[in-house]
Parts: C-alpha cells; sequence; structure tokens
C-alpha cells in the first residue's frame, strides 16, 4: 500500500512540475512550494548544458552534463526529472548529483497521460499536452544552497532504430516554452564510429558542424550560447560499403501529395581514383581591387593551385581594361611553381572588361569537366556592358561541359549577371560583403568541388510519380559531400530510384530499391521542400521578370510554412488568412521582388541574391520567423489572430468548423480519439487546427470566470488529497 502511494506521489510531482515555473532544458529541477512565510521561489537558472554521444553502429550512449544555479537567499530542494526520447528503448540509466549516484524510478508514458489530462482539465493550462507520450526519469536532489549551484550528470544507453537503412538519434531539447531565461551554453558532441564506411550524416534540426575522419568516423558538434531550445536535437546517418550511398525520407499528409528528402553520398575518393578535370580561375585585377581584397584573392588561387589533382589542368585569367593569361592553353600540373609566380607578381589597375575575360575563359575550354571560377568586383566597364549581351553571347559560345561559379566581391555587383551565369551554366553565385573572407570564402567552396564523382547528373524514378524536384537543375556530384534532393510524390510505395551520370567520359548508372511512405512520416519535409520552392521562384521573378502567378505561390508557401523572408515578413503583421488578404499581399510584394538587369547592383540586390541562394541551397527547414505570432508545431504553422492560434491551412470561406470547449468532456474525448491534436491544442486555449480536411476550433465556452479559478498550488494540494484518498 505505502508503494502505491509514493508511486502516485512522484506521478503528481512530476504533473506539477508543468505547472510551477521550472528551470527546462532536457533535464529539470522541480523545487518543492516554500512553506510560509518564505517568499516565492524564483527560477533556477542554468549555466551551461553539456551533451557528449558515443554511437557504435546503432547504440548510442548519451552523457549529459547540467549545471543548475540558485538565485534565491534560500536553499531550495526539489525534484529532477530527465524526459526520454519518444521511441529510445533504454538498457540503463545512472545519474550523478555532486558525484553521488541517486537511484529513481521510470515513469511510464501511459501512467502519466491521466495525470496530464487531470492536471490540464484542473489548471486550465494546456501547455502539459505537449509531453503526452513520454517516459520520464525522476530522482530527489540534495538542497541547493542560496546563491549556489548543483551539477547534474546524467548517463543513459539506448538502441537506435535503424528503418530504410537510415539510423535516427533524438536528443530531447523542445522545451522551450517553459524556460524562463537563456541557457548561458548548450553544447552538443556526437561522436560516430561505424564498422561499414559512413555516408549519410545529416541534421534538419540544428545547424552542425561535420568532421570526418576517414570513413568510418566522424564527430558532430553543435554549440550555442544564450539559447532558448525550441526544438528537440535531430541527427540521421547511414552506413553503406557501396560506391555511392543513398537514403530516402518521405512524409505524407492524408490528404495531398507527399514530400521525400533524398541524399547522395559518395564515398572519399583515393588520388588515384578522383576524375580528371580543367579549373579556369578568371580575376578582376581592375583598380578597385587594390589592397586587401586582390591580396585575399591571390591567397584563395594559390589554396585552388595546391588542390589541383595530378591529372588536372589549369589556366589564370587576369583581367583589367584587357586580359592576361598565365598560358596560352591549359597547363598541366607540373606547371604549379610558374603558376604561383604568376599570381604574386599580378597588380591591380585600370577598368573592368568582364566580357572579353569571360570569352578568353571559354576559348581555352576542351572535352573534359570544366569549372570556370569568375571572382569580380565591380561592374562592367569597358568592351561591351550590356549585361544582357553579355549573358546571351556566353548562353551561345559556352560548352556544355562548363560549370560556371561565380563571386561577386563587395556590393558594387551586377547581381542579375552574376547569378544568371551561374545558373544558366549549372554553377552557383557567392557573394563576398564587405568585411567578410573572401580567401576563406573560395577556399572552402573549392574544398567541395575539387573532386568530381559523377557530372551531367540525372535521376530517375519508376513505381512512382515525383514532381518538382530542387536543386534543378542538379548539380555535378563530389567525393566527400551530400546531395540533397527534395521533391513531391504521389500516392507512395516501392520504386526503383536510378542514379545516370558520367566519370570522366563514361556513362555510369546506380540504382537502389526505395519505399515512399504511404502515410505519415518526418514532418520536417515539407519545410525544407518549402524553403527550396521559394528560393527557386525567387531566382525565377528575378533572372525572367514579373510573374503575378509565381508571387501569388510565394505568398502562400510562406504563410503555410511559415518562411518569412526579409520580402515577406509583413505578411505575419498584416495576418493574411482571407482570400482578399493574401491577393492584397501579392500586390504589395510584387515590387519588391523585381529588379531591372542594369539597375542590379548595390547591398539591396546583393542581400536580396544571397537569401534567394540560401532558400535554394538549404539543407535544413528554413528558421522559424522571430515573431510571438508564428509557431511552429510538427509540420503545421500556426499564426495568432486576434487571440487565437489559427492553422495557415484553415480557409474560413470554406471549411465548416467544430467548435470544442476546453477543458470540457468532448474535448478529452476527442485528444483520446486523436492524440495527435494533443500538441496543436497545447498552443493555448483558443486554437483552430485542420486535421485530415476538417477545422476543429478550440473555444473558451463553459469555463469557469477567473476569480472562481483556483491557484496552481491549490489544484496540486487538493490532486494530493485525491490520490491519498484512492489508496
Amino acid at each position: 500500500m505505502r508503494a502505491k502511494v509514493f508511486r502516485a506521489i512522484g506521478l503528481v510531482l512530476l504533473a506539477f512540475l508543468f505547472l510551477s515555473s521550472p528551470v527546462l532544458a532536457d533535464g529539470i529541477i522541480i523545487p518543492y512550494p516554500p512553506k510560509p512565510p518564505m517568499p516565492p521561489i524564483s527560477t533556477l537558472e542554468i549555466k551551461y548544458h553539456r551533451v557528449n554521444v558515443s554511437i557504435r553502429d546503432q547504440v548510442a550512449v548519451t552523457k549529459v552534463d547540467q549545471l543548475f544555479y540558485n538565485p534565491n537567499p534560500f536553499p531550495v530542494e526539489g525534484v529532477y526529472v530527465f524526459p526520454f526520447p519518444e521511441e529510445a528503448a533504454i538498457s540503463a540509466f545512472s545519474m550523478y548529483i555532486d558525484g553521488k549516484k541517486l537511484e529513481g524510478k521510470l515513469l511510464k508514458k501511459d501512467e502519466a497521460r491521466r495525470i496530464y489530462e487531470e492536471i490540464v482539465g484542473k489548471s486550465k493550462d494546456p501547455a502539459l499536452l505537449e509531453y503526452v507520450g513520454r517516459n520520464a526519469f525522476q530522482a530527489s536532489i540534495f538542497p541547493i544552497p542560496p546563491k549556489g549551484e548543483r551539477r547534474i550528470q546524467v548517463e543513459y544507453t539506448e538502441l537506435l532504430r535503424y528503418e530504410g537503412g537510415i539510423v535516427k538519434y533524438i536528443y530531447p531539447l523542445d522545451t522551450e516554452r517553459f524556460s524562463a531565461r537563456p541557457i548561458e551554453e548548450v553544447a552538443i558532441s556526437v561522436e560516430i564510429v561505424s564498422q561499414k564506411p559512413l555516408k549519410l550524416i545529416y541534421s534538419p534540426s540544428h545547424k552542425v558542424s561535420i568532421e570526418r575522419s576517414g570513413e568510418n568516423k566522424a564527430v558532430v558538434g553543435y554549440e550555442e550560447k544564450n539559447v532558448l531550445p525550441d526544438r528537440d536535437f535531430a541527427l540521421y546517418f547511414s552506413f553503406s560499403s557501396e560506391d555511392i550511398g543513398l537514403n530516402l525520407l518521405s512524409y505524407k499528409p492524408a490528404d495531398e501529395d507527399g514530400f521525400f528528402i533524398l541524399f547522395l553520398s559518395p564515398a572519399i575518393r583515393q588520388e588515384e581514383e578522383k576524375i580528371a578535370k580543367d579549373v579556369i580561375f578568371v580575376l578582376d585585377v581592375s583598380g578597385s581591387m587594390e589592397g586587401e581584397k586582390l591580396r585575399q584573392a591571390k591567397e584563395a588561387l594559390k589554396f585552388v593551385l595546391s588542390r589541383l589533382g595530378s591529372g588536372d589542368r589549369f589556366n589564370i585569367l587576369a583581367f583589367s581594361t584587357g586580359v592576361s593569361l598565365f598560358a596560352d592553353s591549359l597547363a598541366p600540373i607540373s606547371e604549379k611553381e610558374k603558376a604561383l609566380e604568376f599570381v604574386e607578381g599580378l597588380s591591380a589597375h585600370g577598368s573592368t572588361n568582364i566580357y572579353q575575360a569571360l570569352m578568353e575563359a571559354l576559348s581555352q575550354v576542351e572535352d573534359r569537366p570544366t569549372y570556370i571560377l569568375f571572382l569580380t568586383d565591380g561592374l562592367p566597364t569597358v568592351g561591351v556592358t550590356d549585361v544582357r549581351q553579355i549573358v546571351e553571347d556566353v548562353g551561345e559560345k559556352a560548352p556544355k561541359n562548363i560549370r560556371l561559379f561565380t563571386f561577386g566581391v563587395g556590393d558594387d555587383v551586377n547581381t542579375f549577371l552574376l547569378d544568371k551565369l551561374a545558373s544558366e551554366h549549372r554553377g552557383i553565385s557567392t557573394y563576398v560583403r564587405p568585411g567578410e573572407d573572401l580567401e576563406a570564402a573560395i577556399s572552402t567552396f573549392y574544398s567541395r568541388i575539387s573532386s568530381p564523382v559523377l557530372t551531367d547528373v540525372a535521376l530517375d524514378f519508376k513505381g512512382i510519380r515525383v514532381r518538382d524536384l530542387y536543386p534543378y537543375p542538379l548539380p555535378d556530384l563530389f567525393a566527400g559531400t551530400q546531395l540533397v534532393v527534395v521533391g513531391r510524390y504521389q500516392e507512395g510505395g516501392k520504386a526503383t530510384v536510378t542514379l545516370k551520370g558520367k566519370r570522366g567520359e563514361k556513362e555510369e548508372a546506380f540504382s537502389w530499391e526505395a519505399e515512399f511512405l504511404k502515410k505519415g512520416g518526418e514532418e520536417f519535409i515539407p519545410r525544407l521542400w518549402a524553403s527550396r520552392r521559394i528560393g527557386y521562384l525567387m531566382e525565377q521573378i528575378r533572372l525572367h521578370g514579373e510573374n503575378k502567378e509565381i508571387v501569388d505561390e510565394i505568398v502562400s508557401l510562406s504563410l503555410r510554412y511559415g518562411i518569412i523572408t526579409p520580402y515577406t515578413s509583413f505578411l505575419v503583421e498584416e495576418e493574411v488568412l482571407t482570400r482578399e488578404e493574401r491577393e492584397e499581399a501579392v500586390r504589395k510584394l510584387m515590387p519588391g521582388l523585381t529588379t531591372a538587369p542594369q539597375a542590379s547592383f548595390g547591398g539591396a540586390e546583393v542581400q536580396k541574391s544571397v537569401v534567394q541562394r540560401n532558400l535554394q541551397e538549404a539543407v535544413m527547414p528554413a528558421p522559424s520567423p522571430a515573431s510571438a505570432k508564428v509557431k511552429q508545431v510538427g509540420s503545421k504553422t500556426f499564426i495568432l489572430k486576434d487571440g487565437v492560434w489559427i492553422d495557415t491551412t484553415f480557409e474560413p470561406e470554406r471549411m465548416e468548423v467544430v467548435k470544442v470547449p476546453f477543458g470540457s468532456e468532448a474535448y478529452f474525448r476527442l485528444l483520446a480519439e486523436n492524440p495527435q491534436l494533443g500538441r496543436y491544442f497545447s498552443l493555448g486555449k483558443r486554437v483552430i487546427v485542420v486535421e485530415r480536411g476538417k477545422a476543429y476550433e478550440v473555444v473558451e465556452e463553459g469555463l469557469a470566470k477567473p476569480e472562481q479559478k483556483s491557484g496552481l498550488l491549490d489544484a496540486f494540494l487538493r490532486l494530493i488529497r485525491k490520490v491519498f484518498k484512492r489508496y
């Protein structure tokens, strides 16, 4: 009997933690309520939160280190609770507080859910619904002295799932709504070691660094200061002995086409296996490049020369009013030392003859894969200066085997010219803003493209219909990198995916069996697809002119998926939800997205191109807007309007609404029948959400008047008494 009582009290304490104001990251300290006449407890603070993860194949050992600070003038004691990842299969769990190992208990999700619903009904606070379906581990802590600290270390082991060729690791960080203050330091380090070569390594949730040590080991890192964590840390990886690894993740909503993300991960190649290529560096040495810009450009060029393979060829074209060539034709790697002397002797003077420089570079191209790296800091001022003519003439002369990468240095460059040249010749435009490191930008870029594996890449799908693939067109595939392709599909099911391309002059093809889900899946994919789609549409307008249909689609995608660019930020503030409001938004947005080619220069235009490029190359969903009026929940976006959180897929003109009073029997019955609604309802007491084509509106009808509501502590004590009566 006593065991049942204390077990019940533990569950109540777990429930109460969500009603107090705890400090949360992944682990939570729940302070015991102070006895009168003690003042209320100030929220504890977290000094740091460090996580070290060691993964061997599918077994993950996670070590958590947290430092809590008590700002109160009196000691604080309570309970520490750690919420597990939702699907973790825990094989071992240890907890140490100030070096002492503690015993605790595991609270099962089904046991906790009954408490959750009862507390939500009493406190009228729906935030707790976010945690339905999670286990938790809890243990008592020693008192924290006034103005003192308590260090807590947690270690647990779990067996990670292996599904569809991918291993997924989740660390619980999504507790922003309960955290009163930013955490001074959050750091996660994951070491992955596999018996087979690692292929895919990917995080859709956080911007991580990835350091590979050969084919079988990698370290993934994330670190941020003064942050309120608002999403779980997610990491996907795969291992395969194949030359090129393919992995697929998909998501299929109930009432529309699905979304997928495809990863192509080539092996790290040895020198003798690399494809021979030609590299032509076209460098602006006009008078405006004098000083630091030219110095950094020289260092970057030296880096490129040092990374050339034994079978590669190269040339250097320095241009100002005219063009100066290192060699009359492509030079072998044995000429590298002479090339370094040529680079060292370059000086800045004269005007900017972009047309002649590009024509000379194209005349050097032969029949091998050729990469032209074109760098300028200004507008064309001599020779042919009409940017449309430059683009047209380059298009006529350029063979299909070139890849043209453009680098704009500073803000006095024509973004239309550089973006158009890159997009029409399967390259990328990069902008180095004033104060940024030109040498680092070029060096980092070239490291990615230095070892081509396949050129003229194409994908073929059999057994399933796909559309709207991005990037478009597909870039070449490079060793040691990951090509991330997103798209839409119909229905779902098994399919054969074939990758085709050229390895040198030889045509090659690789095929894999894959399964596109018919329902459910990874909810981050739609927002990633929408990010790239918006970037692609913005580019089409900038390069080809005004188009109302495209702008209308940008507005719709921005609202539905909460992807707010500098040009669509007004959509949040103006609460654009009805059809009439969206049409007005289109009229406002059109002038900001279109610019005449001759006037496409200056800081604003460079920033516009940078935004567009970041969206097109996104490997994780665009970050949520910094607005209290927008929330992301799963694959849905909600906008706050007149005190109601409204699903952006809601169409008030044509959808029938089912009203559900908050906290009523119907409310909890609906949640029991559709538990996936819990995370949407956790937004507040007034919510409109669309699920399977039906709109549900949570309303405040039937709630007690404010003066009749009990305080949180009263609700907690009543529940304690109820538990004792039950036992």
